[in-house]
């Protein structure tokens, strides 16, 4: 009796083109392989490095580089000899890189498997891996002719790729460091809630682009089958393009109808690679987000500048009437004052020991001292007198009438002082409240608070005092904190209110919406605040140095008269 035909698989239609095929005309690159078992970033870890080195390299200049998540798959030293060979794209080192497994104490039973902690995160602690340990330990060794192996350090010299969770592990290394991966090829991709890969299309929506290229490949019927509760692989996939497109990302796609397979991918890897490694080495450039509330903000062509000043700055910056900026190094306790033109000058503010800055609209300078639990002021003519004890803050605005606001985050506590030194407690209980504004009119106070990923906001009474508290700011987190970190707030005229975060600077509409990240290159943000002689200069302390950027929009200090904002709605 003849058996019954199975019914083939929808993933059959895809076979190799020639270009992932052997061809007989075409050398072949070499590959070798070595153990990495040791790791700081993924402590306890082994797993097998693979090394493809095509036949065109011999160690006379750094080669581009292609970094593999779960080993060299989609028959890419096939497809690399061919494309090489016939010039379509550079000639490249393919790395391959296993998923860590680290032993039990009793090997070889019940190992724990690394690859969804390591692939799978939103965190940056993959790219450091690759960057700090995997990089550094291939150019060690010589290729099998004996050949030095030297990788570009451009990042436009370098891609990732890699399906399912490897996928979406490779575009998290150029999400994470654009200044190191800029070409990506993510295949049946992970983007959803395995470990926060859901988050991503809100994340892209938000955050101005970063210059990176994509490739994206998925099936209508891609599923894993291990794990149908974490979402809908097809529909993230898709999810994740629209929200690349919209932010202006150059991306394409090939979708299929294959299942939670690498049979596609196979089929178009060659068909990837050219489109990705199109135009090298011209460079890859940012593209325009379709985010009205970033359009609104950001002047186009003005990037982040870094400053050459305090080797160590800290939350504490200041702008006074004139638009010159203060900044408080608090390891190194000294103060430098940024002009209107860009000079900076070291200056004295009456104590070296400074944890918050701020000013009046007379131009009279507010400190305080956390260790003393005080605020004192210093006039023009360089009188300086106590204006509270009993409150220690790192963080306080002076009002156009002279009121002042502080948070206290060791006593978990917000306090008014009025300008004839009378303290009153606002609010207690907060964790850890830190940054705080004003808004441009007078009526709201922001309170952020850095230990949640929640800010505060108060309705602003005649007398200074405030009611109805609302739990109204929420923060995005990133993948390996626990809190956003918030520290100071400021707003622009337009009512929109900046905050220093982990993920840089956030940006809120007057709902408590985050509708903008901005990233800065020294990373998380510890304090910002808006100068320069029209005060549409946002200038951000990160952990290596000062940053400032132009904006369209102007800052509006506490210490403004109250202006009437445009209106507002609840959409």
């Amino acid at each position: 009796m003849t058996p019954p035909l199975q019914p083939s698989s929808p993933d059959d239609q895809y076979v190799l083109p020639p270009d992932a095929q052997v061809q007989a005309d075409v050398p072949a690159g070499q590959i070798f392989d070595f153990l990495l078992d040791r790791s700081s970033v993924f402590p306890g870890t082994s797993r097998k490095i693979t090394v493809y080195v095509p036949s065109l390299y011999h160690g006379e200049k750094p080669a581009c580089v292609y970094i593999a998540l779960d080993g060299l798959g989609f028959n890419a030293p096939v497809v690399f000899d061919n494309l090489i060979h016939k010039r379509e794209i550079p000639v490249l080192i393919g790395i391959g890189i296993s998923a860590g497994i680290v032993d039990s104490s009793n090997p070889p039973n019940n190992p724990r498997f690394n690859r969804s902690f390591e692939f799978d995160g939103l965190s940056g602690n993959l790219a450091r891996f690759v960057l700090e340990e995997v990089l550094p330990e291939v150019e060690k060794r010589k290729t099998p002719d004996g050949f030095p192996v030297l990788l570009s350090k451009a990042p436009d010299d370098r891609c990732t790729g890699g399906g399912s969770t490897a996928g979406i592990g490779a575009f998290t290394l150029c999400w994470e460091r654009p200044d190191s991966f800029r070409r990506v090829f993510t295949a049946i991709g992970t983007f959803v809630g395995v470990r926060g890969g859901d988050r991503y299309p809100v994340l892209v929506r938000k955050t101005e682009p970063k210059p990176i290229r994509v490739f994206m490949q998925d099936g209508v019927l891609d599923e894993w089958m291990g794990g149908p509760e974490m979402g809908d692989w097809w529909i993230g996939n898709q999810a994740m393009e629209r929200a690349l497109l919209f932010a202006g990302y150059e991306v394409e796609h090939i979708w299929g109808m294959g299942t939670h397979s690498g049979r596609h991918a196979d089929a178009i890897f060659p068909d990837a690679m050219r489109s990705l490694w199109k135009d090298w080495p011209k460079p890859i450039q940012t593209g325009q987000s379709g985010n009205l509330f970033l359009e609104a903000i950001v002047q186009p062509g003005e990037e982040w500048l870094g400053m050459d000043m305090a080797r160590h700055p800290s939350d504490v910056l200041a702008v006074n009437p004139r638009g010159e900026i203060f900044v408080h190094d608090q390891i190194a306790r000294k103060t430098h004052a940024i002009t209107g033109d860009g000079a900076v000058k070291e200056l004295f503010l009456g104590s070296d020991s400074i944890t918050g800055i701020s000013f009046g609209a007379d131009g009279h300078c507010y400190t305080s001292d956390a260790a003393t639990a005080t605020i004192a002021v210093t006039d023009s003519a360089g009188k300086r007198s106590i204006v509270a004890t009993g409150i220690s803050t790192g963080n306080l605005v002076v009002t156009h009438s002279g009121r002042i606001y502080a948070t206290d985050a060791g006593e978990r506590k917000v306090w008014l002082i009025n300008s004839n030194g009378e303290k009153i407690l606002l609010d207690c209980g907060l964790n850890c409240p830190t940054g705080l504004a004003l808004s441009p009119d007078g009526l709201w106070l922001a309170v952020a608070e850095s230990n949640t990923h929640y800010g505060y906001s108060y309705r602003v009474e005649a007398d200074g005092t405030v009611q109805q508290k609302q739990r109204f700011y929420w923060f995005h987190v990133p993948d390996w904190a626990d809190d956003s970190g918030a520290g100071p707030w400021c707003y622009d005229r337009d009512g929109r209110l900046y905050s220093a975060t982990r993920l840089g600077v956030q940006v809120f509409d007057r709902n408590g919406r985050a509708r903008a990240i901005l990233p800065v290159p020294g990373g998380a943000v510890l304090g910002l605040c808006f100068g320069g002689p029209d005060f549409d200069v946002l200038y951000v302390a990160c952990a290596d140095r000062i940053y400032r950027r132009k904006f369209k929009v102007s800052g509006a200090p506490a210490w403004t008269a109250p202006i009437k904002l445009p209106e507002w709605s609840a959409w």
